[in-house]
């Protein structure tokens, strides 16, 4: 049994944003516990542990900044690291700043209320344990709600099935097996390079294809770490005011202002480049139908020169979407792979999953003999997380029933009628279209300096506005109007991969550094949009 002492502030959730907000709290002066419902910390980084993981954002740019020491000492090994890095590098950070006495872990958060008497949150946990607090903190992640597909037949499966989110952590061995996996999104097209080299045979279940840059991933230059480190105020400065999160170079050129051989020249550079820069190919890539297919038909015909079966080519060339609509992927050899004898890409659009068998996977036409089956299916992204826990507001309300049409909040930060609750990185605010460390780091300064300035002011109750609220979501939803997103709405960023869900478009896409001289703004003008209670 834990301490129950009250605490100043509870955080849920050891991931990057988590870890951070625990230091911030702690150096402040703030007496506070964080839940990890793992048996590790890391998030999301700790549970996706299928092999090729790794991040999609350099390294050198996928790390705290917060600390000039730790981002000069630590040294990457790779562009992209992957998950056994990452991990390594948060709990080396949980290590140096003394954190982890303050983490509890295997203990799930399954409850919060507030209490308008004491204007202080309960939170409770699955151990039964109870811990008051004035601040509830929540660092749940936006992709940890593994979603595994309602298949008939599959507790009568006599093979062994595994999701890429929930990896078992002593890992699996696919020698000698035939192997399916279901889905082509960020975590297939990393796992199935792979998965193919060690399986006997490997059959690829595609729904929809999607866009895969080739990562162009490689040991970490000695050079280019110094210059790189060298380079580090800038590189931040730049990543917190630009678009996406991070220093990568951006073209600042419409692409109907540009030549035919420029605009090819740049595709060609950065598909040599490697990585997700791709999407910043054009200033206009995302707003301009032109601009988008023509940068779609780049990486078509590139996959048609990779893929030497014709058939199978087009199968993996999307159609039907907008390049960059749907999440961006970056792997390794992902196209290659399907030139091997032993891969078979099975075109389930065409001919539907109907059931799982005791020994495969029947789709409309045939029977696929398993030995394994992989759920490379994601996430319930941005809500899941939260809405499985029984939050409870002023009134008594959950919060899964507020959001019961689609997430609604002030600045992705608050949620009106929730007091003294905050979120990092949720939906209203860039979080899944960034690099994610870059946006943990805003939110988690942002929350900081909000409760010193409670604490300085004696504000003992703090609450967004349903005013400020209905302006911040009709904000989101005119910035994404103004893209291509709205036209391509099968995606997550939809909640479109969950049956049921409510087709609300969720992350801003304003920009990061536009989202962040919002925050500023409301933080300089006293935060506006909250009801702030002093004693």
């Amino acid at each position: 049994m834990m301490n129950t002492r009250p605490v100043d502030a509870v955080v849920v959730g050891a991931g990057f944003s988590g870890i951070y907000m625990l230091h911030r709290l702690l150096r402040a002066g703030y007496s506070a516990r964080l839940f990890e419902s793992g048996s590790g910390l890391g998030g999301t980084w700790f549970h996706n542990r299928y092999p090729g993981a790794r991040c999609d954002i350099e390294s050198m740019d996928y790390s705290y900044s917060f600390d000039e020491n730790l981002q000069q000492e630590w040294r990457w090994s790779e562009r992209y690291a992957s998950q056994p890095e990452l991990l390594r590098y948060l709990n080396h950070v949980v290590d140096r700043f003394a954190l982890r006495e303050h983490i509890e872990l295997d203990t799930a958060v399954v409850g919060a209320r507030f209490d308008e008497d004491t204007v202080r949150w309960t939170v409770t946990t699955d151990l039964g344990d109870e811990v008051g607090a004035r601040w509830c903190l929540m660092a749940t992640g936006c992709l940890t709600v593994a979603q595994v597909p309602d298949i008939p037949g599959l507790d009568t499966f006599e093979g062994r099935w595994f999701h890429t989110g929930d990896w078992p952590r002593d890992g699996v061995d696919f020698s000698g097996n035939r192997v399916g996996v279901i889905g082509t999104g960020s975590s297939g097209t990393q796992l199935i390079p792979i998965v193919a080299e060690q399986a006997a045979h490997l059959d690829v279940f595609q729904r929809t294809a999607n866009f895969c840059m080739p990562a162009r991933n490689h040991p970490m230059p000695p050079e280019v770490e110094v210059h790189w480190k060298a380079e580090y105020p800038e590189r931040r400065a730049k990543a917190r005011i630009s678009g996406f999160g991070h220093s990568q170079p951006q073209n600042d050129n419409r692409y109907r202002d540009l030549t035919p051989a420029q605009r090819s020249a740049e595709l060609e550079a950065r598909w040599r480049s490697g990585g997700l820069y791709m999407m910043r190919a054009f200033a206009d890539v995302l707003t301009d139908p032109e601009a988008n297919e023509a940068t779609a038909e780049f990486v078509r015909a590139k996959i048609r020169a990779t893929v030497h079966d014709p058939e199978v080519s087009e199968l993996l060339c999307p159609q039907g979407f907008h390049f960059g609509t749907k999440r961006l992927c970056s792997g390794t050899n992902y196209y290659e792979t399907f030139n091997r004898d032993d891969v078979t890409l099975v075109d389930v659009s065409a001919a539907p999953i109907e059931e799982i068998t005791p020994t495969g996977l029947r789709t409309a036409s045939a029977h696929h003999p398993l030995d394994m089956i992989v759920f490379a299916t994601g996430f319930d992204a941005m809500t899941g997380s939260l809405s499985r826990i029984d939050i409870r507001g002023a009134d008594g309300t959950s919060l899964a029933s507020k959001w019961s049409g689609g997430p609604v909040t002030y600045l992705g930060l608050a949620v009106s009628g929730f007091p003294n609750l905050f979120l990092l990185t949720g939906p209203g605010s860039p979080s899944v279209f960034s690099n994610m460390v870059n946006s943990a780091e805003q939110h988690v300064e942002w929350i900081a300096d909000f409760l010193d300035h409670a604490r300085e002011h004696d504000v003992y109750r703090a609450e967004a506005t349903q005013e400020a609220e209905d302006g911040w979501v009709a904000h989101v939803g005119e910035v994404a109007e103004a893209t291509l997103y709205p036209r391509s709405p099968n995606s997550w960023f939809f909640g479109a991969n969950i049956p049921g869900k409510p087709r609300v478009f969720m992350p801003y896409v304003g920009g990061v550094g536009n989202y962040r001289a919002r925050a500023d703004e409301v933080a300089s003008a006293g935060y506006r949009g909250f009801t702030l209670l002093r004693r």
